[in-house]
């Protein structure tokens, strides 16, 4: 009797032709449901992924584009941790699905930890980034004044809200929370619990309670734990760089 282990049977063509159909056509909350099958296909499945990343773009866009399947795409590509996977990572896009343009915070950092699927410390380093948009008081103390919030460039915050939308399948950011609040009439009793940062008089406790990961809640993420108060989170939430939305 052999001791070898058995490995998975490869996919046959039929089942990739498929997968690679749904990838064309289907809604993009489907899309991201394919996206996970075809990494559970082992190297045909990547060789799928890597397909469709190119038939998307063949470069990181602009953050202004909230590409959730690209996105993923680089997370899923990252995961599979091959060197066929990181050639074609660095190649293709080495700084992941978004191109981030130059300026005053370098965010790039926040986008290596949510291809990662590392949200936990996304999640801190978006504080950090917001605080070094503030300025070096805000760096100092570790957290935020709204006055600092309702002075920060649109652009930069949106930057911000895209990376977590494009790496969280449009689930979590500062748009996606400001939805939900708008949704319960901005009462912010109502808001809390169904984002899970509250339970009856109960705040949720950080860190270990928070969920870091693709099943928390919609809104539940970014939560850089010092914009629970009531001012900053107004603050964000009445931001000009949401006017267009």
């Amino acid at each position: 009797m052999s001791n070898s282990t058995p490995t998975a049977a490869a996919p046959d063509s039929e089942a990739l032709a498929a997968l690679r159909q749904r990838l064309r056509v289907d809604s993009p909350s489907k899309q991201l449901v394919a996206l996970d099958e075809a990494a559970a296909l082992g190297a045909a499945g990547l060789e799928l992924l890597m397909e469709t990343a190119i038939a998307r773009s063949p470069s990181p866009v602009p953050p202004a584009t909230v590409d959730i399947i690209l996105g993923r795409l680089c997370q899923l590509i990252s995961a599979a941790d091959t060197d066929r996977a990181q050639q074609f990572l660095q190649e293709h896009y080495p700084t992941g699905a978004i191109a981030l343009p130059s300026g005053p915070v370098d965010y790039q950092p926040i986008q290596d930890r949510l291809i990662a699927q590392d949200f936990e410390e996304a999640d801190r380093l978006t504080l950090q980034k917001m605080c070094e948009l503030a300025g070096e008081g805000a760096c100092q103390r570790r957290w935020l004044y709204f006055t600092e919030v309702e002075r920060f460039d649109a652009q930069q915050l949106k930057i911000l809200d895209a990376l977590w939308r494009v790496y969280s399948g449009d689930k979590f950011g500062f748009s996606i929370q400001r939805r939900i609040w708008l949704g319960v009439g901005q009462v912010w009793d109502k808001f809390w619990p169904k984002i899970d940062w509250k339970s009856g008089n109960r705040w949720t406790r950080y860190p270990n309670e928070f969920q870091w990961h693709f099943d928390a809640p919609l809104g539940h993420l970014p939560l850089t734990n010092q914009l629970r108060g009531v001012r900053v989170m107004a603050a964000l939430m009445n931001h000009p760089a949401w006017k267009d939305d």
